[in-house]
């Protein structure tokens, strides 16, 4: 567990104001490295804080993606998930679980070196190591 002192501070040195939900949806962020939708963190979280709303969720999430707290990955069309590592890594969805893990990537931008990267993304889809030895 999250000290919440902590957790507030961490918001702070981001620009954010630190609530209760705000503190309560980054430790669930920190304690639970699972890439979670919207509808995952506000099931786990809604039980605690009873005046939590889904709406309360996205404009948290929103607004850590706005003060780079947090990335959003689109690896499918209609499904939005949260990473709180924000540093260049690759991610792997599998087809049967699920499941999305991360890797480490070496990307060499040498080629670009005349653009401005803005972001940088990298998604693998198959069968986890798990699901292919069931």
């Amino acid at each position: 567990m999250t000290n919440n002192a902590y957790l507030g501070q961490h918001l702070s040195d981001y620009g954010i104001k630190p609530s209760y939900q705000r503190i309560k949806i980054l430790e669930f962020l920190l304690n639970n490295r699972i890439h979670p939708n919207v509808d995952q963190i506000y099931k786990e979280l809604v039980s605690e804080l009873p005046t939590l709303s889904k709406t309360t969720v996205y404009n948290t999430l929103n607004l850590f993606i706005e003060k780079g707290l947090v990335q959003m990955l689109t690896i499918e069309e209609n499904e939005t998930r949260y990473d709180i590592d924000t540093s260049v890594h690759g991610h792997f969805k599998c087809n049967n679980c699920e499941e999305i893990y991360d890797f480490s990537v070496s990307l060499s931008t040498d080629e670009l070196k005349d653009f401005k990267i803005k972001e940088k993304y990298v998604y693998f889809k198959g069968v986890c190591k798990d699901c292919s030895t069931k």
